[in-house]
């Protein structure tokens, strides 16, 4: 397995190359995890070739059918969804949006005529990259997480290259075909140097104490917002401040249970607009653990305790937050321990100097911030070949 440092030396210039105006598909989506860097790696491949004709194939009624477009690209939505694990009746359709989602996944190679398809992971990947297969347009795969979906390890037998971000990945993918490239980041997010003041004027915080942040992502996450609730006697008996991102799901409810004014150190938002300025306003981070969440942290070199989400497929988040457990680089907390003992954690974490250079000297080690780059330029190098 090559990695970004070995295949460094190979990289192809950051512009036009040739000026051939390839074509690209990038195909999935679903949630921010799988769009970010979709649109990353998209940037990225203009970056190298302006001239390149990028197409987004996603699933109508998700996320991405909004982002794209928002961020400048086409998209094309297919109508498929995900097996529902919780419900048999919800399935009942999913075999004939999965035929017909193939059907027209090989209508739009037909139509666009691709040079390459690369494949984020979501719903609409599979059928997409399973065209490319039949069509013989060479396909890339971005795995993000540490532990291989069984669509992914089905593709990949045939995938040109498979961009991964953990090591280990030979168990799901043919070793040769494996780089590690890290996941790509949001770069607006993780530029937190010098921003330290600014991010505590702008959350109206003390610059004599110690900070939390607690983000669930967008939707937010219930586990980490009952966790808070029950341990903020605690938090305010140690005189440390938080910004507690509910997410918008939970975020109505808790504001009416405590008040749009609770304390003056606790600051409750239901989304983060300035990531950047969160993290730098941050002595430690409480998340989940994404793995587009993950490579963000590591680039952000913060201590972190990580409680990752039992409800998401083959239980990738707490794969990815037991990789990083094993370097020493995060704390972990399951998701059932997590209303008993986070804020304990979390207080003791903040005292333990120590502890917190060891954690952000490890995690910063795992740093992979120009993934996108990477893997764009593995995708031209996969289309001139």
């Amino acid at each position: 397995m090559q990695d970004q440092k070995n295949i460094a030396n190979q990289k192809l210039p950051l512009q036009g190359v040739g000026g051939l105006g390839k074509r690209i598909i990038i195909s999935g989506g679903g949630t921010g995890g799988h769009i970010f860097p979709a649109i990353a790696i998209a940037n990225a491949l203009k970056k190298l070739d302006p001239a390149t004709e990028i197409l987004f194939v996603g699933a109508n009624g998700r996320m991405e059918m909004e982002k794209v477009p928002a961020a400048g690209y086409k998209i094309i939505g297919l109508d498929i969804q995900g097996i529902q694990r919780n419900s048999v009746w919800k399935n009942v359709m999913f075999p004939v949006k999965l035929i017909k989602s193939v059907k027209k996944a090989l209508e739009i190679i037909k139509d666009f005529k691709p040079d390459a398809a690369v494949g984020v992971g979501g719903y609409a990947s599979g059928p997409l990259l399973y065209a490319a297969s039949l069509k013989n347009v060479p396909y890339l795969i971005q795995e993000q997480n540490s532990y291989a979906g069984i669509t992914n390890k089905w593709l990949g037998k045939k995938a040109k290259k498979i961009c991964v971000a953990f090591d280990g990945m030979e168990k799901f993918f043919p070793y040769k075909n494996i780089i590690k490239t890290g996941n790509p980041i949001r770069k607006e997010s993780v530029n937190i140097a010098g921003k330290h003041m600014q991010a505590l004027e702008l959350y109206k915080l003390s610059a004599f104490k110690k900070t939390i942040l607690i983000t669930g992502g967008s939707l937010g996450a219930r586990t980490l917002n009952n966790s808070i609730m029950a341990g903020l006697d605690k938090i305010i008996a140690a005189d440390v401040q938080i910004i507690w991102q509910t997410g918008k799901v939970y975020y109505k409810g808790i504001i009416e249970k405590l008040g749009e004014s609770y304390h003056p150190d606790v600051r409750i938002m239901e989304f983060l607009n300035r990531m950047d300025l969160a993290y730098a306003a941050a002595d430690i981070i409480v998340s989940r653990s994404g793995a587009g969440t993950i490579a963000e942290l590591c680039v952000i070199k913060k201590p972190v305790i990580l409680v990752p989400s039992p409800n998401v497929a083959e239980d990738h988040q707490t794969k990815n937050a037991l990789a990083l457990l094993q370097e020493n680089a995060a704390v972990f907390i399951a998701d059932r321990d997590s209303e008993a003992n986070l804020v304990t954690k979390a207080l003791e974490l903040l005292n333990d100097n120590e502890a917190q250079k060891k954690l952000s000297d490890n995690i910063g080690k795992m740093a992979m911030p120009d993934a996108d780059e990477v893997i764009a330029e593995e995708v031209m190098k996969m289309v001139h070949s």
